[in-house]
């Protein structure tokens, strides 16, 4: 059982760096000062990040969608798998394609025209 964490004081102390902050907020809760707390100016990305989420969006393949009929206990164990794994359960069944095709190629080598 989790021990109660002392309430953080309002306003908020001054901290030198994000460790202390960072310490503070692994040692004191927020709930029952949360409504006192300044709200945050919003934080806006660096023009590298912003350049590399562009770049990535951009080059990414877009996909396209398939029907495929699954029993519901497959469903429900892929979603299982993937919440482990902190992955949606379509993510997971994605990437257990890519893997079997990858082994299957390496296997057999591409298939033959009309095969």
């Amino acid at each position: 059982m989790k021990k109660k964490l002392p309430s953080a004081k309002t306003p908020l102390p001054s901290f030198g760096s994000d460790q202390e902050a960072a310490e503070y907020f692994d040692t004191h809760s927020v709930a029952d000062v949360w409504d006192q707390l300044p709200a945050a100016e919003p934080s806006k990305p660096s023009a590298v990040l912003t350049k590399s989420i562009r770049e990535r969006h951009e080059s990414a393949s877009p996909k396209s969608p398939i029907s495929i009929r699954l029993m519901p206990e497959q469903i429900e164990s892929a979603r299982k798998i993937a919440a482990a794994k902190s992955v949606g359960y379509q993510t997971q069944l994605r990437m257990w394609i890519a893997e079997g095709i990858e082994r299957e190629m390496k296997k057999e080598g591409p298939a033959a025209p009309g095969r």
